[in-house]
């Protein structure tokens, strides 16, 4: 790997074009290496539980108002590509939104934590979309993917966002911008003229995770899809970009991130490296934020200890900065506590979660959010004894350099009113790779089988992995294949009942 410092320059400077760092993002798009075998294993994995995630969500609001936002530009689709729960085929970006709605909407694939925060299969819809309407292979796709994760992850490790409460999605944006580019071979300048413009659109700030989380949690990744997407059509039109985006004098690092004196490393791959960065990312087993998976895991042992749930005093989390002020108590989000919140913000509440968890046992994507669950009495009374606390040893194992080390987890300790202490800890969600049970192939085939069920067919189910797993070799026709077939009448009558739009 190279390192790439990055910091801010006058105007007067004209930093040479290939010394940016949105060109060695690029250049990156346009490397001819061989596609790593493992690499591309990943990403069918991950095209499969981008599928799973997005297939359960079918009849929530706020993907079937992104589903008739792409409906309504049907007509200028041709040739177009599909949307999630859908036979009409729309404009690729419509499609990029409708899907990247879908998948993101549960908050339950794939994820990757180090300096900011990231779902990288967040690029998949977007790619997907655009190698349908323009007739790639199954192949192209699968280059597009590893390229796309291996930028993402290289913006995620080298350039925080959050502490500056910008919001993810702008590394995302660049990612897809390059994703696209490999995928249909552009050229170093058109990649690098896309990327920096979806950056310079996409940059927003994360009140979208803050306070009262809205549907736009959903939405925001899917609008860094098709923002990307019409950079690079632009691009390949010969539009040019605000530049250098990141290190100009006005630009992202001066204004957005560190300012003047911002310096920056990004790791990237050499010429003639293998792009390998998919393989440092990981999926969640329940549906909730990352930080919350190992606590889940957690809280299954924990209720085995401490008896009664009415007995217990107090609840704290000893658990990193991160986990702490997005997801905890040091937010001081009264929203986190409320019983009438809503599932966006729920699903970013640890106390919330770890007070279920701790009460059922296990976790379901739809049942343990729903209102009645939230306002169930007791469990109001659990989860507003529960807090969470910034512990140093658990900050720095969530930034340890050596991923073996590197954790996610916390420490529970519960007080009950006769004055026993029950503690335990877990470092990892048990489906991390380096967990108690890592996700594997038959892992990503089960997650998808259990979110299918009763809205594929078995038959359909089949017809899909397999599918997926001949995904290298489909040919441009074939990429229809990657939706799994659904009762559409369904989703129809669901969109019948939303307000209508402008559209």
């Amino acid at each position: 790997m190279i390192e790439y410092h990055v910091r801010v320059h006058p105007s007067a400077d004209r930093l040479p074009r290939e010394e940016q760092l949105a060109w060695r993002l690029a250049a990156v798009a346009a490397g001819t290496e061989e596609l790593d075998p493992e690499s591309a294993a990943m990403a069918v994995n991950r095209v499969v539980d981008n599928a799973a995630v997005a297939t359960a969500s079918l009849l929530r609001r706020p993907v079937a108002v992104a589903r008739a936002q792409a409906h309504a530009r049907a007509h200028h689709a041709a040739p177009g590509a599909r949307v999630f729960g859908s036979l009409v085929r729309v404009a690729p970006e419509w499609a990029a939104w409708a899907n990247g709605t879908a998948v993101r909407e549960l908050d339950f694939h794939d994820t990757y934590l180090a300096a900011d925060y990231s779902h990288p299969g967040d690029n998949i819809p977007p790619l997907l979309a655009v190698a349908q309407h323009t007739g790639r292979t199954g192949a192209d796709l699968l280059r597009g993917i590893v390229a796309a994760y291996e930028v993402h992850v290289a913006l995620v490790r080298g350039i925080c966002l959050h502490e500056h409460r910008i919001d993810h999605v702008a590394h995302l944006s660049a990612a897809t911008a390059c994703g696209i580019g490999t995928l249909l071979r552009l050229p170093t300048e058109v990649t690098y003229q896309a990327v920096q413009q979806a950056v310079h659109t996409t940059t927003a700030t994360r009140q979208s995770r803050k306070g009262e989380i809205s549907s736009w949690k959903a939405f925001a990744p899917a609008f860094a899809g098709k923002a990307a997407i019409e950079a690079v059509d632009r691009a390949m039109r010969g539009g040019t970009s605000p530049s250098p985006i990141y290190e100009g004098e006005d630009g992202f690092l001066a204004w957005m991130l560190d300012g003047p004196r911002s310096d920056y490393t990004v790791l990237l791959p050499g010429e003639g490296e293998p792009r390998r960065a998919i393989l440092d990312t990981y999926t969640k087993e329940h549906s909730a934020e990352y930080q919350a998976q190992a606590i889940i895991d957690l809280a299954r042992r924990l209720r085995e200890k401490t008896g009664p749930l009415g007995h217990v005093r107090s609840v704290v989390l000893h658990t990193s900065h991160h986990t702490h002020q997005v997801i905890g108590s040091g937010a001081n989000d009264p929203q986190k506590y409320d019983p009438t919140a809503g599932r966006e913000t729920l699903d970013h509440s640890i106390p919330y979660i770890l007070a279920v968890a701790l009460e059922d046992g296990g976790w379901h994507h739809e049942h343990s959010y729903t209102p009645e669950r939230a306002a169930r009495p007791e469990t109001v009374a659990l989860w507003r004894r529960i807090t969470t606390v910034e512990d140093p040893e658990w900050t720095a194992r969530y930034h340890d350099p050596d991923p073996r080390r590197r954790a996610f987890g916390g420490r529970v300790v519960v007080t009950l009113d006769d004055g026993t202490v029950v503690e335990d800890e877990l470092a990892l969600a048990d489906a991390h790779p380096n967990g108690a049970r890592p996700f594997d192939r038959p892992a990503y085939e089960r997650k998808f089988r259990t979110l299918a069920e009763g809205v594929v067919t078995a038959a359909d189910q089949d017809r899909f992995l397999a599918a997926a797993d001949g995904l290298a070799e489909l040919r441009a026709t074939d990429l229809d294949e990657l939706f799994p077939a659904v009762d559409t009448q369904a989703v129809r009558e669901f969109d019948e009942t939303l307000p209508e739009g402008l559209f």
